[in-house]
C-alpha cells in the first residue's frame, strides 16, 4: 500500500511537475532576453549624451590647445606642475 503512494506521488511530479517547471522558466527567459522599449529609450539617450560629451570634451581640448600647446604634457607629467609633496601626486593618480 506504502508503494502505491510513493507511486502516486512520484509520477505526477515526474511528469507534471518537472516539465511544468522547466517550460515556465525557459518562457521567463526567452521573455527577458529581448530589450524593452523602455530600455531602447533609455541606451539611445545614454549614447546621445555620450556623444555630446564626446563632442563638448574635443571642444575644451580644441581650446587648451589654442591657449597653450605644452598642455598635455603638463597633463602626463605634473611634476612639471611645481607639486614636491608625493603624496598629492600620489592621490591625483601618479
Amino acid at each position: 500500500m506504502e508503494d502505491v503512494f510513493i507511486a502516486l506521488a512520484v509520477v505526477p511530479t515526474l511528469f507534471l511537475g518537472l516539465p511544468w517547471i522547466i517550460f515556465h522558466y525557459i518562457t521567463k527567459w526567452k521573455s527577458q532576453a529581448s530589450l524593452t522599449t523602455e530600455d531602447e529609450k533609455l541606451l539611445d539617450e545614454l549614447h546621445e549624451l555620450a556623444r555630446w560629451l564626446d563632442d563638448r570634451m574635443l571642444t575644451i581640448e580644441r581650446i587648451m590647445a589654442a591657449e597653450n600647446p605644452g598642455w598635455r604634457q603638463l597633463a602626463a607629467d605634473p611634476s612639471g606642475l611645481g607639486i614636491e609633496d608625493s603624496s598629492i601626486l600620489r592621490r591625483i593618480g601618479q
